[in-house]
């Protein structure tokens, strides 16, 4: 039974990493692609944890994905928000609402932002 209930939280995990590296590849700025990053990746990587601290009912085990857990959940999304900051300081464009996946020719592109 705690292999079944192991090899659910492992699945539900691995996809939200997965939904995660698809966030990175998929999305039209940094900044939509960090936000899916550390959210999709802080909480799969959590329910991969969890899994090996069901698996393994030991207090070592269960102290060390505790505390992997806490720097985990404190520092991506942390970081995240100073990555952010600083590219938004430094002038880094948000998205404007153009379709994921429409390319441009580059002549248009900049003739578009000349006017």
């Amino acid at each position: 039974m705690i292999e079944l209930l192991v090899s659910i939280i492992l699945l539900l995990g691995t996809a939200l990493v997965l939904i995660a590296a698809l966030g990175l590849m998929r999305m039209p700025d940094l900044y939509i692609r960090m936000h899916a990053s550390t959210k999709a990746g802080t909480v799969g990587l959590g329910l991969i944890l969890l899994a090996v601290a069901v698996y393994y009912p030991d207090v070592t085990v269960l102290s060390r994905v505790l505390g992997t857990l806490f720097f985990i959940f404190l520092t991506a999304p942390v970081a995240a928000h100073v990555i952010g900051k600083a590219m938004l300081d430094a002038g880094y464009p948000y998205f404007r609402g153009e379709k994921a996946g429409s390319v441009r020719s580059g002549e248009s592109a900049r003739a578009d932002e000349e006017s």
